[in-house]
């Protein structure tokens, strides 16, 4: 059974909501399901600088928590810029998996 997390409310009333990225841990790894692309099909804005923007929002949303949910105590932000730099610089696993394109996934189940 999953354990899946709760939709924000603004996702629920907002007709044009998108969910971009879901994380697990399974089977002992890291797995992810990401929708790329949707910048770069429907907006002006490059889609390499909107994760950039995503993942530092995705980081200050975790600092805030583990500070105010968990009681961590000086710069987490700092914390977890540094773990983020340190794993691209030398990443503890490799990346596995490929791009899918989600419009084939839904004409095969048809």
């Amino acid at each position: 059974m999953l354990k899946e997390l709760l939709v924000p409310p603004s996702a629920l009333d907002d007709p044009h909501a998108v969910e971009m990225v879901r994380v697990w841990i399974a089977q002992g790894k890291l797995e992810s399901s990401i929708k790329v692309g949707m910048y770069a099909e429907s907006t002006d804005i490059a889609e390499d600088f909107a994760w950039g923007v995503i993942l530092a929002d995705l980081a200050r949303h975790i600092s805030n928590a583990l500070q105010s949910g968990y009681g961590f105590t000086g710069d987490v932000l700092e914390r977890i810029k540094t773990s983020f730099l340190d794993e691209l610089g030398a990443p503890t696993s490799a990346v596995q998996g490929a791009f899918v394109d989600e419009g084939s996934l839904q004409s095969k189940d048809r």
